[in-house]
């Protein structure tokens, strides 16, 4: 008796050469895997204004985390985190010029991201972000090594996933189709970092495309990258963190802290943004738990 098995379809071929040589391949190749499709799209259109109320929130957060240890901090001074000459100057805090104008960019970054995923424009500006990193800048090159970037992409993904999953309003199916497509978008961010800082892929070096973009931040080509008022963008920094999302108080990084004044830190979190919209309840994440 012959038994009906169909043979297993052929794998779809993919070019390697293409994947380093090509961003539209590449990008193609990482929607195809991570399944990034129409419906995750349209949660993102659906979305964006969750997004948007987080950003304030997140910026504060992440330049927070990234002022705790000097090999982040000291970047701000050297543009390098392989470079350890510890600066002439005292290190920088929330309220130092330079730190807001960072900030701002990171408004801009995350803003843009709230922006048409079906152009390959908006992956051409993720891989710009992920070149500018890497030191391949001729002017002022800021070299970033890997390990911050993915870290702080991690820490932007926790804050997102815990702060979305808390929404008091949204329907459970709403908030992991909202999850979801903004996760595939940090992991194909986080993937045009490493394209700029692992070796995989070396041998096409001298035939992989190279982008070319004023080396000022805060443009693309001639145009400025969603312009704002400086000024407002500065106002909006010192008071979104009175309100804005904060990670688990239980995620303390290491300090030379005593555990008493890591408690008292922790008690200040910020709360969740969406805080009032619906009264506190017993079942609220830690994330939100002061």
């Amino acid at each position: 008796m012959e038994y009906g098995f169909k043979a297993p379809p052929e794998p779809k071929h993919v070019d390697r050469k293409l994947l380093y040589t090509s961003l539209e391949e590449r990008i193609k190749y990482l929607h195809a895997f991570l399944d990034f499709n129409s419906s995750d799209v349209e949660a993102l259109v659906s979305g964006t204004k969750y997004i948007k109320q987080l950003i304030p929130a997140v910026v504060n957060l992440v330049y927070k985390k990234l002022l705790e240890c000097d090999i982040t901090s000291r970047a701000f001074h050297t543009r390098n985190t392989v470079d350890e000459t510890e600066p002439e100057e005292d290190y920088l805090d929330e309220d130092a010029p330079q730190i807001k104008r960072r900030k701002m960019f990171l408004r801009w970054y995350l803003t843009r991201l709230c922006q048409d995923p079906t152009t390959m424009d908006f992956w051409r500006y993720l891989n710009k972000v992920g070149m500018m990193h890497s030191g391949q800048v001729r002017r002022s090159p800021l070299n970033i090594e890997y390990i911050h970037l993915g870290a702080c992409m991690g820490y932007i993904q926790d804050i997102w996933i815990e702060a979305m999953m808390s929404h008091p309003h949204l329907s459970l199916r709403r908030k992991i189709a909202l999850v979801r497509a903004v996760n595939k978008i940090l992991w194909i961010q986080n993937d045009l970092f490493a394209r700029y800082h692992c070796s995989d892929g070396e041998e096409f070096a001298d035939e992989m495309s190279v982008m070319s973009f004023d080396d000022q931040e805060g443009y693309l080509g001639d145009k400025r990258i969603l312009g704002s008022s400086s000024n407002s963008s500065v106002d909006d920094d010192r008071s979104s963190i009175s309100s804005g999302v904060a990670p688990s108080t239980h995620s303390v990084a290491p300090s030379t802290k005593t555990s008493t004044s890591v408690a008292a830190s922790a008690s200040k979190t910020s709360v969740c943004p969406f805080a009032d919209m619906a009264k506190p309840s017993s079942t609220e994440t830690k994330i939100w738990a002061n």
